[in-house]
């Protein structure tokens, strides 16, 4: 392929095209698509639940092989001993449940994506968000703990959302909090609902149902938990308004 590029055989564009579709690795129990940063811009990621340990250590490796960013996402303490002692400079986020192994030339962090969360209660899946995001190329603003309940913890803090390009709003209980933020910012809210409540929260889909019937425009939702979906989102649109803001310049 290069060959053909030099040659002038293929155009560049031609290469790198092909390039997104080359087979995936065949490993037994999984297919790690290699491929998967050039044709999405983040490499293939780990979801540990379900695989056993040695799947995980295994995945992970062919991963890692690769140079790049290792993300394992809602992983327990034993996974992580067992991914480190294969590969020791992998890293424990506890609060996030995800290991991560620094690539040999990870994003330069750009824009700002708010990460917020109604309880601290919330956090792990708020974690997970705003570690995915930082490690896809974004700068992150957590602010915690500004639930409804409390509204005026919100409005004391509003400076600091009001920075961010796009923000995520992680909440359980019945999830107002994603309407009220979509009421007040001019930018995009990923709304994240959370298994966090009481018997008539049904597990999520109370918040799940509010954050869907939002009045407040702007506001897209994302799976019961699901901060990983919410972080990845948040960094993509994030990353485009950099793109817009360098156009510009």
């Amino acid at each position: 392929m290069l060959k053909a590029v030099q040659a002038g055989d293929v155009s560049v564009e031609q290469a790198v095209e092909r390039l997104r579709m080359l087979p995936y690795e065949d490993i037994g129990f999984a297919r790690v698509d290699h491929q998967r940063y050039l044709r999405r811009g983040f490499p293939e990621v780990i979801y540990c639940p379900g695989k056993t340990t040695e799947q995980v250590v295994s995945i992970f490796g062919r991963l890692a092989a690769s140079g790049g960013i290792v993300l394992a996402t809602r992983a327990e303490p034993a996974v992580f001993e067992a991914v480190k002692a294969e590969y020791p400079n992998t890293e424990y986020h506890q609060e996030a449940k995800a290991l991560v192994l620094r690539g040999e030339s990870d994003p330069e962090p750009a824009g700002c994506v708010a990460v917020v969360s109604a309880g601290t209660a919330d956090l792990p899946v708020a974690e997970e968000a705003a570690l995915t995001a930082e490690l896809i190329g974004s700068h992150v603003e957590r602010l915690y703990d500004v639930g409804v309940a409390g509204i005026h913890r919100l409005f004391d803090n509003w400076d600091k959302l009001s920075k961010a390009r796009v923000i995520v709003v992680v909440a359980g209980m019945e999830g107002a909090l994603a309407s009220v933020v979509g009421g007040l910012s001019a930018n995009p809210v990923v709304a994240v609902p959370t298994s966090v409540g009481y018997g008539a929260h049904f597990g999520g889909i109370a918040p799940l149902l509010t954050m869907l019937n939002s009045c407040a425009s702007g506001v897209a939702v994302v799976n019961i938990d699901n901060g990983y979906g919410a972080g990845y989102i948040a960094a993509l649109i994030n990353r485009a308004g950099e793109g817009a803001a360098g156009d510009a310049l």
